[in-house]
């Protein structure tokens, strides 16, 4: 603990944390096992995922015989990501960045799918983030949460449909049901916002907590 802070620890204690400041690499790192979500709708158009060639005959929630590295832009806030292909995204961060961060995510992707499928849980997908500090890539951001990660039950799973899921696609889903889509984002009337339905936030809160406690018992 900082010298400058050591008077106060007992009100900081458990609740804080010391951090450093990192510059932001412009990229979200994107890794995927299964092809689901916008993966799988841009299967079905074109046969590829970010511009990635995948083999015919996928069907939807399929596992890839290997995880891919699928990155998208990091826009400014109140701005959409794009999915890239690789090829742009080590364009955008240079060649030898794009090569450390596409194998650490790989990495920890792979490490973090095999934890969830000894918990009952498919790790479906993820995102993570990356900064520097001077040359040193770290970690930043959230980090395999259920609004980062598309979590599946295993007891259950069936290639070719849809999967229930423990993460935010239930809202995504209801707010589609309402009518949402991308540039209605201030709600039907401008301005006027997206009122969530107390089922449906008392539902994504079940979902979140029923995934974190499988994960960690």
């Amino acid at each position: 603990m900082p010298v400058e802070v050591r008077p106060y620890k007992e009100q900081l204690d458990g609740r804080a944390m010391l951090v450093k400041k990192a510059k932001v690499v412009p990229l979200e790192a994107i890794v995927r096992g299964y092809i689901t979500g916008s993966a799988w709708s841009e299967y079905k158009k074109s046969g590829t995922v970010h511009g990635i060639p995948i083999p015919p005959g996928m069907r939807e929630s399929q596992q890839f015989p290997e995880p891919i590295f699928t990155p998208s832009t990091k826009a400014e806030q109140g701005a959409h990501d794009e999915n890239i292909s690789p090829a742009q995204a080590a364009a955008l961060v240079g060649e030898q960045l794009y090569k450390q961060i596409s194998e650490a995510a790989l990495k920890l992707y792979s490490e973090a799918a095999s934890y969830a499928s000894s918990k009952g849980i498919i790790l479906a997908d993820t995102k993570f983030e990356f900064g520097l500090i001077g040359d040193k890539l770290i970690l930043i951001d959230e980090l395999l949460t259920p609004d980062s990660s598309r979590y599946w039950p295993l007891e259950g799973y069936t290639v070719g449909v849809a999967q229930p899921s423990f993460d935010k696609q239930y809202l995504r889903d209801w707010l589609v049901s309402s009518g949402f889509r991308k540039g209605l984002e201030d709600g039907k009337v401008d301005g006027e916002g997206w009122t969530i339905a107390d089922d449906v936030v008392q539902g994504t809160r079940q979902r979140y907590s029923d995934v974190v406690n499988m994960l960690v018992e």
